[in-house]
């Protein structure tokens, strides 16, 4: 199988959350479905309503494994629609499910589901984990056991709508930051139940290596935009997210799962299609990229397919998708 080659093509899915649990990997994606709502910038035309979870005995594979319907937006109390890019985690034995949904007021927050294996299913908690908000959580669980969610997204993710701390639903129009510092994204502790927060919910700072302070609002081309994820190599944090509009997947490097993380490169140029949304995983020593374009659908920004590279570190922990020599 080459990197260029959908890992699924029996259906349609995105923002894959790449982990090793037991052995193998696990891909927690977005089930893209076909609709006739016009693209717009609020992402009415992700319709996304269930998860499937999919295995492979190692990127390498040729046999991607279909686990089924683990999750569906009928068994889950609190929301109304658009079930976004998940994220899973384990600890203590039992395995996490996290996921975006509009609420019934059509506010973004994040939910968990619960279960005994990596492929679900997954029993969702009757309502969203206290004092989250927008979207793609990311779940980051460190060798000491702490365990961070990482979240948040700009323009359809509603991520503008609370620099107040608060919900304001008239700002949801400016989309991002109009002046001055560009949006954070947002992380907070998890509790050892994985099921709320033990912190306050804090922002992530991205910071400029020129000037060591963080991106101004205009520099679209480094700013966050949405998909956070965080993985660990050789004692640093990588935080890597999605530029959005100018579809680039860039990474910052810092010394605490807290930050601040500064500003590293680009990973992954612009792909076929609007959005761009990664994860990083290790396996047996080696470290893959998993992501999506929308080849598969000819295009179709809304009907995308999960695909996956090799990456590699050099000497300074830069990442690149080229093998050192």
């Amino acid at each position: 199988m080459s990197d260029a080659t959908p890992l699924i093509t029996h259906v349609y899915t995105a923002d894959p959350s790449a982990h090793t649990f037991n052995g193998r990997v696990y891909i927690y994606p977005s089930h893209d479905i076909p609709t006739d709502i016009v693209d717009n910038d609020n992402g009415d035309q992700y319709a996304m309503n269930d998860y499937h979870v999919f295995s492979m005995s190692s990127p390498e594979s040729d046999e991607v494994i279909d686990h089924g319907v683990v999750l569906k937006q009928e068994d889950v109390p609190w929301v109304s629609k658009q079930l976004w890019a998940p994220d899973a985690a384990t600890k203590d034995g039992k395995y996490y499910l996290y996921f975006p949904a509009r609420d019934k007021e059509g506010i973004f927050r994040i939910g968990v589901a619960v279960g005994d294996a990596p492929e679900g299913p997954f029993k969702p908690d009757e309502n969203y984990i206290p004092g989250s908000y927008s979207i793609d959580p990311a779940c980051f669980v460190d060798d000491d056991g702490k365990a961070y969610l990482y979240f948040g997204g700009i323009w359809g993710g509603q991520l503008q709508c609370w620099t107040t701390g608060k919900f304001v639903r008239e700002h949801y129009e400016n989309m991002e930051a109009q002046s001055g510092e560009a949006l954070s994204p947002r992380v907070a502790v998890l509790n050892d139940d994985m099921r709320t927060f033990a912190s306050e919910v804090k922002n992530v700072v991205i910071l400029d290596p020129e000037t060591n302070k963080p991106f101004l609002h205009e520099d679209h081309a480094r700013r966050f935009f949405e998909a956070a994820w965080l993985h660990k190599y050789n004692g640093k944090y990588y935080f890597s997210y999605s530029t959005g509009d100018t579809h680039y997947l860039c990474y910052a490097v810092g010394d605490s799962p807290l930050g601040p993380f500064t500003y590293g490169g680009r990973i992954l140029e612009p792909v076929v299609g609007w959005t761009t949304h990664h994860s990083i995983v290790e396996f047996e020593g080696r470290w893959w990229l998993y992501y999506h374009d929308a080849s598969l659908s000819g295009g179709k920004n809304h009907l995308r397919c999960v695909k996956r590279r090799e990456i590699w570190y050099d000497p300074e922990g830069k990442i690149t998708v080229v093998k050192p020599e």
